[in-house]
């Protein structure tokens, strides 16, 4: 029996929009990036970008366990003694709240070229409102699939 490699002719893409309110960060990055590598499907091949096109909506409701909310995230702007930080709490209730869960995901793909493409399928809106109605999207609700997804504050 030989292994079955997925050709671009074989790759079918879906549309799936998730819910992030009250969802634990870590949990939905994990789906979210197992959805977009394609790891869900029976012929997953790792090597190709089979994965689909994911929209996220409620990113500004996302929820982190323990005292994560307080802990810094730290960047370099690449000027001497240019070390910055912003803690998690403040990114969320700031100006684009989607960038914590952007970065969660991009952290739990692998650092490569196919990666970076695979991302750019990641739709993420702070709002309930997004701009992809006219592809029909499948919801997944990732909330209801075990109950230590979600978390009330």
């Amino acid at each position: 029996m030989k292994t079955f490699t997925a050709t671009p002719a074989d790759i079918e893409k879906k549309w799936v929009v998730i819910d992030a309110e009250g969802v634990v960060l870590g949990r939905l990055a994990s789906i979210i990036a197992m959805r977009l590598r394609g790891k869900h499907k029976p012929s997953f091949t790792p090597h190709m970008d089979m994965g689909d096109n994911v929209i996220v909506i409620n990113a500004e409701k996302v929820q982190v366990t323990g005292d994560k909310r307080e802990k810094p995230n730290y960047w370099h702007t690449g000027h001497p003694g240019g070390i910055k930080s912003r803690t998690t709490g403040e990114i969320l209730e700031g100006k684009y709240p989607e960038r914590v869960i952007m970065q969660a995901v991009k952290r739990m793909l692998p650092g490569n070229r196919l990666s970076r493409v695979q991302l750019t399928h990641l739709r993420v809106f702070a709002g309930a409102a997004h701009t992809h109605e006219a592809q029909n999207p499948e919801v997944l609700d990732v909330a209801s699939w075990n109950k230590k997804n979600t978390r009330t504050a």
